[in-house]
């Protein structure tokens, strides 16, 4: 499938988005800050960061910003409302609001891979009010209800 996407000119010069290998599900989003530009997101903060794309997704797909593994592994710094997403209708920049989750200060800089978009299928829905919802196992158990851990976990 083909999706259009538009450079927007804080873009330029940047490595075009794409999958960093043939079975990543995810095509790496890039720091679109000006040349020369650091942003410092302290222990603690938030920042939204441009990425300089905007995309036409076709009707019944959307886009899922995500964090990279890496970078919360190693950083803390991971995607604040993940995953993002950015709807079929929408033109505008898409932009990654990251946190730093870390101890240390991370220093972003343009041209840095700070996320990865996966395209995903949307069904949509038609809800119906009812009395009463059909009877499970589970019932109404919520956070934890089903294990917290691997076997023989209470």
């Amino acid at each position: 499938m083909k999706v259009a996407i538009r450079r927007l000119p804080n873009a330029e010069s940047l490595p075009s988005p794409a999958y960093a290998s043939e079975g990543a599900a995810g095509i790496d989003l890039y720091a679109a800050l000006a040349p020369g530009q650091k942003l410092v997101l302290e222990p603690g903060a938030r920042d939204l960061i441009p990425t300089g794309l905007s995309i036409a997704l076709p009707r019944g797909y959307e886009g899922q910003v995500r964090p990279r593994s890496g970078l919360a592994v190693e950083r803390g710094v991971t995607i604040l409302n993940a995953p993002g997403t950015i709807d079929s209708d929408y033109r505008g920049e898409i932009k990654t609001l990251l946190i730093n989750l870390g101890a240390q200060p991370f220093e972003i800089v343009r041209g840095m891979r700070i996320a990865q978009l996966v395209i995903a299928p949307v069904t949509h829905v038609t809800l119906v009010e009812v009395d009463d919802l059909d009877a499970t196992l589970r019932g109404a158990g919520g956070f934890g209800s089903t294990g917290l851990g691997g076997e023989g976990a209470p």
